[in-house]
C-alpha cells in the first residue's frame, strides 16, 4: 500500500506539472536544440510559407476582407505563437472555418465596408482574450465533449456558404449584395445569372482545369501558387485590365503598422457572441489537429498551453491587421512531413511570409479575382467529407439529429448560432449517457491466480490480452477509450487484443470513428483485434457505419446470454488460430471500481 500511494503521488505531481500553464515557454522549448535540426526547420518553414501566402489571400477573400489581412495574419500568427507554445505540432494562421465564421458574423449583424474593417481588430482581440482565459482555467480538455456530428454539420454548411459566396466572383456576376447565409447567397446568385461575364468565366475554367490537374498529378507542388502565377499572366496578356475582368488590389506593406482595437462597451456587447463562437471553433480545430499529429509520433500535446499560444497569436493579429488564427491542418501537416523539429519552423515560415508581404505585395494587382475565387471554391469542396457525413447520419439517430440540426441551421441562420445549437444538443445527449471507462491489467501468476500487474511486465511469448470494456463509448468517452487501448497496444510482444463488449453501451459516430482509428493503428503496428460478447445494438451500429465488414465477421462474436463465456471462448480459439500456436499468455483488463463493488455485493 505505501508503494502504491507513493506511485499515485508521483503520478499526480507529474500531471500537475504537465497541466501547469507556462507564460513564456520559448526558452524551455528551444533548450537542448540540436544544430542538425535547423535544416529540417528551415525546409519546413519555407514549404509552409509557400502555402501560407496564397492561402492567406484566399481566406481573406472568404471572410470578405482585403487580401492583406490574410497575409498579415499568416505572418503574425506564425511568428507570435512559437513564443508561447511548447509544441511543434500546430502551425497557426487563418483557416477556412474561422474565415467563413467571420464573414457570417458580420453579415448577420448587418455590418459591412469601412465599419466592418474598423471592428475586425476588436473582434479578433476578444477571440484571443476568450481563448487565453480558457487556457488559464484549463478548459482545453472540455472540447472532447463536443460531438463530431456538430463539427461535421458546421463544416459542411460552412463549405456550402464558401462556395456560394465565391460563385459570383468566379462567374463575374453583378449581385445586389453578399448573403449572410447559404440561402441568401443562393438567392442573390439566381437573381444575377443574366449578368455572367464570359471572359471571367474563361479564366475561371482555366484555373479549375489547371488546379485539379495539378492536384491529381502533382500533389506535392505548391499548386495554389502555380495557378495564381499562370492565370495572372494569362489574364494579363490575353485580356488585359480593360476587359472587364476584376483584379485584386496591390498590397503596399510599407503602410502596415500597429492598429489598436477601438474599444467600446456597445461594440463589445455586439461582438461577444460571434467572438465566443470563433474562439470555440479555433480551439476545437487547433487542439484536434495538434492531438492527431502528436499521436502519430507517440508524443503528447499540452492542450492548455496550445490554447494559450493560440490566444496570444490572436491578440497579436488584432493589433497588426490580421485575421482570427487557428490551427491549419494543411500547414501543420506540411510542417511535420517537411521535417520540422521545433517551434522554430513556424517562426521561420512567419518571417518568410512577412518578407513576402513587402517583396510580392505590389504584384498581387495582377491576380484576377475569379482565379482566387475558384481556388477558394476548391477549398470549400475539399471540406465536404462524405465519409464523415455518412458515419454521423447512419451510426445513431441522435448523431443524425445533431448533424441535421447543425447543418440546417448553418444553411438558414448565422454559423455562430448553428454551432451553439449543435453544441447545446450534444451536451444534452452527453448528460443522458455520461460515462468514463477505466481499465486495469490483471494477469495469471505462476500459481494460476489472477493478480494485478505493474506497468513494466515483460512478456516472453506472444500474448492474447482480453480487454473488458465497461461503460459508455459515446463521444465524451471515445478519446479516452482509444488512448487507453493505444497504450495497451504499445507492448511490442502483444499480438492480439480481444475486446469484451457485453457491458459497453451507447457507441455513437464518434465512438465508431475512435474504434476505426484504433483498428487502423493496430493494423499498422502488426496487432490484431477480435471482439467478443457483442450485443445486437452494437452490431447494428457497426453495420450502419460500415465498420463491421472492415473488422470482418470472423473476428466478431455475438453475446450468448445462455452461456456467457462461450463468446469469449470462441474469440480465444480464433486468436490461437491467427497466432498459429496453442500457447499464449492471457491478460484480463477489468474496472477495479466495479470489481470491488461486485466483491462487496458477494460479501
Amino acid at each position: 500500500m505505501p508503494k502504491l500511494q507513493q506511485h499515485f503521488k508521483r503520478s499526480l505531481q507529474a500531471a500537475r506539472e504537465y497541466n501547469s500553464l507556462n507564460f513564456f515557454p520559448l526558452r524551455k522549448s528551444l533548450s537542448g536544440y540540436k544544430p542538425e535540426h535547423f535544416a529540417g526547420d528551415c525546409r519546413a518553414g519555407i514549404n509552409v510559407a509557400l502555402l501560407a501566402f496564397p492561402q492567406g489571400m484566399a481566406y481573406a477573400l472568404i471572410a470578405g476582407l482585403p487580401i492583406q489581412y490574410g497575409i498579415y495574419g499568416s505572418a503574425m500568427a506564425a511568428m507570435v505563437a512559437p513564443i508561447f507554445a511548447n509544441s511543434r505540432f500546430i502551425t497557426l494562421g487563418p483557416t477556412n472555418a474561422t474565415s467563413v465564421m467571420l464573414l457570417s458574423a458580420f453579415a448577420s449583424l448587418g455590418i459591412a465596408g469601412a465599419h466592418m474593417l474598423s471592428m475586425v481588430p476588436l473582434l479578433i482581440f476578444m477571440v484571443g482574450l476568450f481563448i487565453v482565459i480558457g487556457a488559464y482555467f484549463k478548459v482545453a480538455n472540455l472540447v472532447q465533449y463536443i460531438s463530431r456530428s456538430v463539427i461535421t454539420g458546421y463544416i459542411t454548411a460552412a463549405a456550402l456558404l464558401i462556395i456560394t459566396n465565391q460563385l459570383p466572383k468566379a462567374l463575374g456576376l453583378a449581385t445586389k449584395g453578399k448573403g449572410a447565409t447559404f440561402v441568401e447567397s443562393l438567392a442573390y446568385i439566381m437573381e444575377a445569372l443574366d449578368t455572367i461575364h464570359p471572359p471571367t468565366v474563361l479564366i475561371s475554367l482555366g484555373t479549375a482545369a489547371l488546379f485539379f490537374t495539378l492536384d491529381w498529378k502533382m500533389k506535392k507542388l505548391p499548386n495554389v501558387a502555380i495557378c495564381l502565377v499562370t492565370l495572372s499572366a494569362t489574364a494579363e496578356f490575353a485580356f488585359g485590365h480593360d476587359s472587364g475582368i476584376q483584379f485584386l488590389n496591390g498590397i503596399s506593406a510599407s503602410n502596415w503598422s500597429l492598429q489598436a482595437p477601438e474599444f467600446s462597451f456597445k461594440a463589445m456587447e455586439e461582438l461577444a457572441s460571434p467572438a465566443l463562437a470563433i474562439a470555440l471553433l479555433c480551439v476545437l480545430e487547433g487542439i484536434s489537429i495538434g492531438k492527431s499529429l502528436a499521436a502519430k509520433t507517440g508524443s503528447r500535446l499540452d492542450a492548455n498551453q496550445a490554447m494559450f499560444s493560440m490566444g496570444m497569436a490572436n491578440i497579436a493579429c488584432a493589433f497588426f491587421s490580421g485575421m482570427p488564427a487557428s490551427g491549419s491542418l494543411t500547414r501543420s501537416s506540411l510542417s511535420a512531413t517537411s521535417g520540422g523539429h521545433s517551434v522554430l519552423a513556424s517562426y521561420i515560415s512567419g518571417v518568410i511570409v512577412f518578407i513576402g508581404a513587402f517583396a510580392l505585395g505590389p504584384y498581387t494587382r495582377f491576380i484576377p479575382q475569379c482565379t482566387l475565387a475558384v481556388l477558394v471554391i476548391a477549398i470549400g469542396l475539399s471540406l465536404i467529407n462524405r465519409h464523415a457525413i455518412r458515419i454521423v447520419t447512419h451510426a445513431t439517430k441522435s448523431d443524425a439529429a445533431v448533424f441535421l440540426t447543425t447543418f440546417t441551421c448553418g444553411l438558414c441562420l448565422s454559423l455562430d448560432t448553428a454551432i451553439y445549437l449543435g453544441v447545446g444538443l450534444s451536451i444534452m445527449l452527453f448528460l443522458k449517457k455520461v460515462a468514463r471507462p477505466e481499465m486495469v491489467e490483471y494477469a495469471f501468476n505462476d500459481e494460476g491466480q489472477l493478480t494485478q500487474t505493474g506497468g513494466d511486465v515483460e512478456r516472453d511469448i506472444p500474448e492474447v490480452s482480453i480487454v473488458h470494456v465497461e461503460g459508455e463509448l459515446f463521444f465524451g468517452a471515445a478519446d479516452l477509450f482509444r488512448d487507453q487501448m493505444r497504450r495497451i497496444c504499445e507492448d511490442p510482444n502483444l499480438k492480439i487484443v480481444v475486446l469484451k463488449m457485453r457491458n459497453a453501451h451507447h457507441m455513437d459516430a464518434t465512438g465508431v470513428m475512435a474504434l476505426e482509428e484504433l483498428v487502423r493503428y493496430m493494423n499498422e503496428k502488426g496487432r490484431y483485434l477480435i471482439m467478443s460478447e457483442v450485443k445486437a445494438d452494437l452490431i447494428r451500429v457497426l453495420k450502419n457505419a460500415n465498420l463491421y465488414d472492415y473488422i470482418e465477421d470472423r473476428n466478431i462474436f455475438t453475446d450468448e446470454p445462455g452461456n456467457p463465456t462461450m463468446s469469449t471462448a470462441k474469440a480465444l480459439k480464433r486468436a490461437k488460430e491467427h497466432l498459429g500456436t496453442t500457447e499464449a499468455n492471457v491478460s484480463i483488463y477489468v474496472d477495479p471500481v466495479r470489481d470491488k463493488q461486485k466483491q462487496g455485493d458477494r460479501g
